[in-house]
């Protein structure tokens, strides 16, 4: 193996309300944000909301 790896402690994974909270900030920038970079937060959201599980 010729890689070496970080000292540091690696970052935890996001919780799942973590997550859904990113989701709404994103869905809040887009209707806030006229511009395309609005419009790309919400696809983001949308695609993310897509990847977590359901209630």
């Amino acid at each position: 193996m010729t890689g070496d790896y970080p000292d540091a402690p690696r970052l935890p994974l996001l919780t799942l309300e973590e997550a859904r909270a990113a989701i709404r900030h994103l869905f809040l920038l887009e209707q806030l944000d006229l511009s395309p970079r609005g419009a790309a937060a919400g696809q983001l959201a949308s695609d993310l909301a897509r990847r977590l599980p359901g209630e």
